[in-house]
């Protein structure tokens, strides 16, 4: 691989002189507060920029430090993130918050090493926050500047190898002048989002063009390079709304699947789509529902993508006649509380639109 000039960092140059004129104005960009700058990088790791404002705002709007999400209950965090998916990364955010007020007095630790130990903080997520938060010389590594700079090198190495992980970080120090490493980590990022897109890069508005040696060979979306992609699954679940003088019932889902520790109605995983017609036919949702029952509403086969499963949910809204044995294993509740608890999206914008539909008839009454 040619050595394009980068000891003496006219790469991170042209970047950062790029960046100054063309940076997004962004909340954990006016801070080196350690603590913000984490927030925002978790909630990034997922979640594109337009996305994740709102919800960056909101949270660090009610945990505006580590004491205060340190200091609160997992449910109301997982309210907070409500939205994000990927709801393990608020699960690990609080511990790492309990973290750092044990075994750091309540102080964000600077060192790279101690920054990497807390939960859910990874090479990339420490050196983010080391080099935002005080310049510490720390490449960062993400898909954008996977992207950078496997195009910029025409690297063949599949970046989700052991290998191409290693040479990428590598890369990624050898073009960053450790002078900048702030300002040099924020423009490689952001030159990835806006210019360096995956699809359709705008590669005359790039200032690394004229090095650019997969743009010199008009292969610029043959990189970066992969391995394999994770095959997709299809999953269908069928979501029992019961109700029972204004009460229902919600479970917590369990670790080791998807939304674990998020609240949801009582749920049947079928094999396939079902009809409504089929709800009185199998087993598990009769002994929820009992024998005297009706269904006031449904919604069926409502999608919901994940990162490498599609869901399928159907929701049958059902008054019941009385209280069935099933129904002691789940939490017994006030249909006015559902808004109290933490729900996967889906369930959440589900329980919205009934309430607001359900308000609708009370006020036209």
């Amino acid at each position: 691989m040619e050595k394009m000039e980068r000891n003496d960092f006219g790469v991170s140059r042209r970047l950062r002189a790029w960046y100054e004129e063309n940076r997004r104005d962004l909340p954990w960009r006016a801070t080196r507060s350690p603590y913000l700058i984490w927030v925002s990088e978790i909630i990034l790791q997922q979640t594109r920029v337009d996305q994740g404002l709102a919800y960056y705002l909101r949270f660090v709007g009610r945990f505006p430090d580590v004491a205060s999400l340190a200091a609160a209950d997992e449910d109301e965090v997982l309210r907070y993130w409500q939205g994000l998916g990927y709801y393990s990364r608020a699960r690990n955010l609080r511990a790492a918050a309990i973290d750092v007020m044990t075994r750091f007095g309540g102080v964000f630790p600077k060192r790279y090493e101690d920054v990497r130990s807390l939960k859910g903080v990874g090479e990339y997520t420490a050196a983010a926050i080391v080099s935002f938060a005080w310049n510490e010389p720390k490449a960062v590594v993400d898909g954008n500047v996977y992207r950078v700079l496997a195009r910029l090198f025409a690297v063949e190495t599949p970046i989700d190898t052991g290998e191409g992980k290693r040479l990428f970080a590598a890369l990624a120090a050898d073009v960053m002048d450790p002078r900048e490493a702030a300002t040099h980590n924020q423009a490689i990022m952001e030159l990835g989002a806006l210019v360096c897109s995956p699809r359709d890069p705008s590669c005359d508005a790039c200032p690394l063009v004229t090095d650019c040696l997969a743009h010199a060979v008009g292969r610029e979306r043959a990189f970066p390079v992969k391995r394999g992609r994770v095959k997709r699954r299809s999953r269908f679940f069928l979501y029992l709304y019961i109700i029972y003088k204004g009460r229902t019932w919600l479970r917590r889902r369990e670790p080791g699947d998807i939304w674990a520790g998020l609240y949801e109605f009582p749920m049947v995983e079928t094999e396939r789509a079902v009809a409504e017609e089929e709800v009185a036919t199998r087993p598990e949702a009769r002994a929820l529902v009992g024998e005297g029952f009706r269904i006031v509403a449904t919604r069926m086969g409502v999608k919901h993508v994940l990162s490498h499963q599609d869901l399928f949910l159907s929701f049958l809204k059902i008054e019941i006649t009385e209280p069935t044995p099933a129904l002691k294993a789940y939490l017994e509740t006030p249909v006015d509380a559902l808004p109290s608890f933490a729900m996967p999206q889906p369930l959440h914008q589900y329980c919205s639109r009934e309430g607001r539909e359900g308000r609708e008839k009370v006020s036209k009454g």
